[in-house]
């Protein structure tokens, strides 16, 4: 790279060369917004918009409405339509702009959540970028665009027992989890991934997480809840909990075509090369399943929370019938755990191809070798962070080498105790010998006691933490005590590339809800 070249590359260090910077990032961003990807015309939410309104106002039932033009409808549990009952009080506008400000406030949580406390030393110019690099991420887009809910359902998770990306390190002393234990955690753990299991199917997986990595309580209290909640659904309306347990939940000709190119779970791409076959379909759910439960012990016993939970992501969109790419949302903290363990250059590649709505350009025909890896690029994209997403790798030390120093120093020798600053007397010979003997050897015990500690570090990979100390067995033993600070999914490396990297569909008159798919 020529001087020339790196100087180009060299972030602004003036204010307005900052200013200039994020401006032109954000029209680069809506010049690509209004000219490459679909705009889907708040699809989703007109189907929710429309069922409820029909259900209070006309006594309609849930399952029977069907947007105008199209085949499709409502196809969440029932307990969905309770809680967007409110929609019928309101106008279609009001209502768009409400999903507008949800997402909005939901996008703040996530980031908060998955940046951990060191989001504010990035100030206006790092929130200004991200900003604009989360605007290209299609899976985001696609959220906003058909009004969906997955971004609330991702907040919600995330900010339910303990925010992820700030839970402190764990200490032997403390609990046999592998971090804070159950007098760490409110009695209501985890009723915020009930509620989110009960809207939507997806995030059942994290109950799963919970008994998984020995948070027996909080996975006890998740269950009831999306029981309770569904239970309160079938009283209000018997009827359609009825028809959505036996009928619907089975029948995936409501949500969409299993071939669809959006369509990115292993269904999908067995879908899409002509293997019908469900038993071929769940003995690779059961593989991903094995593989995901696998990982995920290593990362509790490593006490790597974050990395369990974004684990628990990609495989509920792996095993998952239909995900479709607005699913993918899914996905984000993998991103923050590759850029915390300081691969941001992993992070910012395979983030790109989640921005460039690649898979679209074999929307006509998923067929061939090129089809089989660019129409399913994204599964692709989820199974190899699935398989090879660190786990246990946290940031360095931050402390100062002064502190470091400091810590190092020898304690006061009681063999040789230090003369009173009046005497009148030079100390004799013999006792400044003593006291120099006894400093060095000191000095040599702690430099010893230092080296011995990092011979005991970790490793490189899925290895014990960087600068942690033993580790034990399986979850729900003592756990490891990782370094004593795991830093945060922004932390100072760089942030994710995010610029796309190829053309994609040509635009089309019809959103993607309205020919192939239904609301998922």
């Amino acid at each position: 790279m020529t001087p020339r070249t790196a100087s180009l590359l060299r972030p602004p260090g003036t204010d307005r060369g900052r200013v200039l910077l994020v401006l032109a990032s954000a029209l680069a961003v809506a010049v690509f917004t209004a000219t490459v990807p679909l705009l889907r015309d708040w699809f989703d939410l007109r189907v929710y918009y429309g069922t409820v309104n029909t259900w209070i106002h006309d006594g309609g039932r849930v399952y029977d409405y069907r947007v105008p033009g199209t085949p499709y409808g409502f196809t969440y549990p029932p307990f969905a339509a309770v809680v967007m009952a409110p929609m019928a009080l309101v106008g279609l506008r009001t209502a768009i702009v409400t999903a507008l400000l949800l997402d909005l406030a939901a996008l703040a949580v996530v980031v908060r959540v998955l940046c951990g406390p060191g989001w504010r030393r990035h100030g206006w110019y790092g929130a200004g970028l991200a900003a604009c690099a989360l605007a290209l991420f299609e899976p985001l887009r696609d959220t906003v665009s058909f009004g969906q809910v997955n971004l609330l359902l991702l907040a919600l998770v995330l900010t339910d027992v303990r925010p992820p990306a700030s839970d402190p390190p764990p200490s032997r002393s403390r609990s046999r989890l592998p971090w804070p234990g159950r007098s760490g955690l409110p009695w209501w753990a985890g009723a915020g991934i009930g509620l989110a299991a009960a809207i939507k199917l997806t995030p059942a997986l994290f109950i799963g997480l919970l008994f998984l990595v020995g948070r027996r309580r909080a996975a006890a209290v998740a269950t009831a809840v999306a029981f309770g909640a569904t239970a309160f659904a079938a009283l209000v309306a018997p009827d359609a909990s009825r028809f959505y347990w036996t009928r619907a939940l089975w029948d995936t000709s409501r949500v969409g075509r299993l071939d669809y190119v959006s369509n990115q779970s292993l269904q999908g791409v067995l879908a899409r090369v002509g293997v019908e076959s469900r038993g071929v379909w769940a003995v690779l759910v059961v593989l991903v399943l094995c593989g995901w439960a696998w990982r995920t012990r290593r990362a509790a016993a490593r006490g790597d929370l974050p990395a369990a939970f974004a684990l628990t992501g990609l495989t509920a969109c792996l095993v998952s019938p239909v995900t479709w790419v607005h699913h993918l949302v899914w996905l984000l903290p993998s991103f923050a755990v590759l850029i915390r363990a300081g691969r941001p250059r992993v992070a910012g590649a395979l983030y790109a191809v989640l921005c460039t709505s690649v898979v679209w350009l074999w929307f006509d025909d998923p067929s061939g070798v090129g089809a089989f890896l660019g129409a399913n690029a994204y599964t692709w994209v989820t199974l190899g962070l699935l398989g090879w997403l660190p786990v246990g790798q946290f940031p360095p030390d931050p402390r100062p080498a002064s502190r470091i120093s400091s810590a190092m120093a020898a304690p006061p020798s009681a063999a040789a105790p230090t003369t009173s600053a009046t005497s009148d007397q030079p100390p004799s010979p013999s006792l400044t010998s003593a006291r120099s003997v006894a400093a060095v050897a000191a000095v040599a015990a702690g430099a010893d006691r230092v080296v011995d500690g990092a011979g005991r570090g970790g490793t490189a990979g899925e290895g014990p933490e960087r600068g942690a100390g033993p580790r034990s067995g399986p979850a729900g033993e003592e756990g490891a005590v990782p370094g004593p600070d795991r830093g945060s999914g922004c932390g100072p490396a760089r942030s994710a590339s995010s610029e796309p990297t190829g053309s994609t569909r040509p635009a089309a008159a019809n959103p993607q809800s309205s020919s192939s798919r239904a609301s998922s």
